[in-house]
């Protein structure tokens, strides 16, 4: 039997996620009674906490990294949960967050939890307004921040009352203009959170390990120097280190190499351009300091599957 304390399961999307974790009536809409999941401009899905307890023999002690974003509201019970290196006990009245490709293990849960679970990739992100903060910019999604938030009654009832938007127009869509709307109320509740983040201030400091603060500043330099440097040594040279143990740290830590945030970032901006902007993609290439319009194509489409054109057709709002 394998051993789920060591064995570490990669979940690439949520049609991924609930094939292994949920049965076939658990993706469907309370709503509306029909399946939602579908292929396309990025992915989102709304599920309830209670549900998923009822999974215990798949979700307890299984170590996961997602390729997708997560975001808890429990207004009832209590999850443990290591996040990275760290655990933490979540109480009732509390949100908290885990990044993409962050390793994760939920360790117990109570009988009572109540509360919500939203997923959401950065395309489905991405797509929703013009000029919006990037995803990494949120600090409870940053790795030397807390990943929680605790809120009051007020907090929690219009965070109840926003997912239950965002869930209520995911079931009631139709066309990509009725997704806006969705996408939408998915940025509110982030913005929302964000504010009474930034609201309260931690009375105990958040202590990283000398490679996880390495890794921080590499990614907090990623996200400020990505269009400019592209390559793993020149951020080695920044944080003054060789450019072989920055990348072993980065591996170690995040279980990806160096380059792969530079790649995420470069790939999510011209993602964003390609949908956001009427640019043609020449001009989105120059603008991201690639030398020839004809690599930018090659590097979009290994990463994507894609051509720079076919992504903007699939995606771009009519």
């Amino acid at each position: 039997m394998i051993d789920k304390e060591k064995e570490i399961r990669e979940i690439e999307t949520i049609k991924e996620f609930k094939e292994h974790f949920l049965v076939p009536e658990d993706s469907s809409c309370e709503e509306c009674s029909t399946l939602r999941y579908k292929e396309g401009a990025g992915y989102m899905e709304v599920l309830s906490l209670a549900d998923l307890r009822q999974r215990d023999d798949l979700f307890l002690g299984s170590r996961t990294r997602k390729r997708f974003y997560s975001m808890v509201l429990i207004t009832k019970g209590e999850v443990t949960e290591m996040i990275g290196p760290r655990e933490y006990q979540f109480k009732e009245q509390t949100m908290y967050f885990i990044s993409d490709n962050q390793l994760h293990q939920i360790k117990e849960w109570t009988e009572d939890l109540e509360g919500i679970m939203c997923l959401f990739d950065s395309d489905y992100f991405l797509l929703c307004l013009k000029h919006q903060i990037k995803l990494n910019s949120f600090p409870f999604f940053q790795m030397d921040q807390p990943p929680f938030v605790k809120l009051n009654e007020r907090e929690v009832e219009m965070m109840r009352h926003l997912f239950w938007k965002l869930n209520q127009e995911q079931c009631q869509k139709e066309t990509f203009n009725d997704d806006l709307l969705v996408r939408m109320f998915l940025n509110i509740i982030l913005i929302e959170a964000e504010r009474i983040y930034n609201k309260q201030s931690s009375s105990t400091p958040f202590v990283l390990t000398r490679k996880e603060q390495l890794v921080a500043k590499y990614q907090l330099l990623v996200t400020q120097k990505a269009i400019e440097l592209k390559q793993v040594s020149q951020y080695a040279d920044l944080l003054n280190v060789h450019p072989h143990y920055l990348n072993d740290v980065v591996k170690e830590v995040s279980n990806q190499p160096a380059s792969y945030f530079i790649h995420k970032h470069l790939i999510e901006e011209s993602k964003s351009r390609l949908i956001q902007t009427n640019a043609t993609v020449s001009q989105i290439a120059i603008d991201l300091n690639f030398t020839e319009e004809s690599y930018f194509g090659r590097f979009f489409k290994k990463k994507t599957g894609v051509t720079p054109l076919q992504y903007r057709k699939q995606h771009k709002q009519h």
